[in-house]
């Protein structure tokens, strides 16, 4: 299966006994929007609810951290996706955030996950069936395993301030990047991190919310001043659209590359930081 699923594809493989569908939508706090509720009201044929806002370390000391792996699989046997299932990931939301589902999944060890290009959006606007209520599976096993190589803490991110191994890419709205306009959370900073540039995640998809080609984002990453083949890390607020900036990483076939979980949520809040405002 590709990373990268059309809708066409998904129609025709629907209720292969393998398959799992998964709405991974989730909503900024302001946006107003319930992703439980949204997906109760309609979703893909079969797809179980993915809560995201859920899934996180709930001992950490900045929101929407990843979740320790016994947590994570333990919610994933929950779902009936475990071992052997081919995944697909969609959302409905602006922050694209079936993306922070692949991540997971992948660091937590799943071979076969893939997300829907266009996602509910496409789907529905092609006329294709939705469903209400709620779905289950039967519970299956889904093996503890994790590996922490593509994700990046703050000590990482210092060091790397010096050290420069890694080129860093802010998936933040471009006046965020610069500080012109102040962050929504309280007691955080304006800014970035001072090396990193801004590639605002909206910027990786055409107008119809589907992925652009695999040219065209290796085009907009180059032009955006990264180097293709040197590691990069992603960052933004809280993990979210970072996700989405690795996954295009991973279209272009980028393997080298790292997510900065804590993000500005992290970096902003601590006042030792160094944070830099302008244009990168």
């Amino acid at each position: 299966m590709e990373s990268l699923v059309s809708t066409e594809w998904l129609a025709k493989e629907l209720g292969a006994s393998d398959l799992r569908v998964v709405d991974a939508s989730k909503f900024l706090p302001e946006s107003g929007r319930n992703a439980a509720a949204e997906y109760e009201a309609g979703h893909i044929p079969g797809a179980v609810f993915m809560d995201l806002e859920n899934l996180v370390d709930s001992h950490a000391s900045v929101t929407n951290t990843l979740p320790p792996a016994e947590k994570f699989a333990s919610r994933m046997q929950s779902l009936g996706l475990g071992d052997g299932s081919r995944i697909v990931l969609y959302d409905d939301s602006p922050l694209k955030s079936a993306a922070r589902a692949w991540f997971m999944l992948t660091m937590f060890g799943a071979h076969d996950v893939a997300i829907l290009d266009g996602g509910l959006a496409k789907w529905k606007a092609e006329g294709r069936p939705v469903t209400q209520g709620k779905e289950t599976l039967r519970h299956r096993h889904f093996t503890v395993w994790q590996d922490d190589k593509n994700v990046r803490t703050k000590a990482d991110m210092l060091k790397n301030l010096h050290e420069k191994t890694e080129q860093v890419v802010d998936a933040r709205p471009a006046a965020r990047f610069t500080g012109e306009n102040p962050e929504t959370r309280p007691g955080l900073a304006s800014g970035h991190i001072p090396g990193s540039v801004s590639l605002p995640h909206d910027r990786l998809f055409n107008s119809d919310g589907t992925w652009k080609s695999k040219d065209e984002l290796a085009k907009l990453l180059t032009d955006t001043g990264i180097d293709l083949s040197r590691p990069v890390v992603t960052t933004c607020g809280t993990g979210m659209t970072a996700s989405v900036l690795a996954f295009a990483l991973h279209l272009v076939g980028k393997s080298d590359v790292a997510l900065y979980d804590g993000s500005w949520t992290e970096w902003g809040a601590d006042p030792d930081t160094p944070k830099a405002t302008g244009a990168a």
